[in-house]
């Protein structure tokens, strides 16, 4: 767990979470697939969920992302015993993505079977076999990078996911800038390039967004990455909102 003083309550979550301007982030979602957060971590709050990367019980698995031709970099799955912080970052998210979750939905004709509560839809995805946490710590250095890649990890899937910045980028790292990549059909790909700040989230799609055609909605199919980091140290927190098979 963080240390005492720098973790936020579940009530501090939710103002946070609270403070940003949720109608403007589901419009640039709907442009870019992706939006940014006002801070929703100190920087205190930052640099204890990045030491945490340095004690291995409070994870079920490391992956190497070399070994495995993912990119270049580590990162860490927590267990289901996570930190306060974390778990409660994910409550406060959840009701205030569903909205646009479900909005998605409707305008791509698919099913919305995420209900009300995040333990509900946690309970549905173990009950269907995704009973693996799926959130993240990841730790890039100097070379690093992330592979463009959807964290898909079952038949029941979450539409957004959110990745929290965890050291200053300029100051600790060079490089590094999240990568956005959408897939356009008969045409060459888009892509955006957010630099991730100390505390901020960014909000993006897991897999598509609803892009209007000439014949209604179309799902614009959309990976994430990683640029190389140029120099230093990156940690980030990935917020996912379905468990893994």
């Amino acid at each position: 767990m963080a240390p005492t003083g720098t973790t936020p309550t579940l009530t501090e979550a939710h103002h946070r979470v609270g403070e940003a301007d949720w109608p403007a982030l589901a419009e640039e979602l709907d442009a870019y697939g992706c939006a940014l957060t006002p801070p929703l971590l100190s920087p205190a709050e930052c640099r204890d969920l990045a030491a945490l990367y340095r004690r291995p019980e409070l994870f079920r698995s490391t992956v190497d992302m070399a070994r495995h031709r993912f990119g270049s970099g580590e990162y860490r799955y927590f267990t289901h015993e996570l930190p306060a912080p974390v778990a409660a970052l994910r409550a406060a998210l959840y009701p205030r993505l569903l909205p646009v979750a479900r909005d998605w939905a409707q305008r791509l004709g698919r099913p919305a079977p995420w209900p009300d509560s995040l333990e509900e839809w946690l309970d549905r995805c173990h009950a269907a076999g995704q009973d693996r946490s799926a959130q993240i710590l990841l730790r890039y250095g100097a070379d690093d990078w992330n592979a463009l890649h959807r964290d898909v990890f079952g038949e029941l899937v979450f539409p957004l996911q959110v990745v929290i910045g965890l050291d200053e980028h300029g100051t600790d790292y060079t490089g590094g800038e999240f990568l956005l990549v959408e897939q356009r059909p008969r045409a060459q790909s888009r892509g955006t390039s957010t630099v991730l700040r100390q505390g901020h989230g960014l909000v993006f799609t897991t897999r598509d967004r609803p892009v209007r055609t000439r014949r209604g909605w179309s799902a614009g199919a959309m990976r994430h990455g990683v640029s190389t980091v140029r120099s230093g140290r990156r940690h980030a927190l990935g917020l996912v909102f379905h468990d893994a098979a």
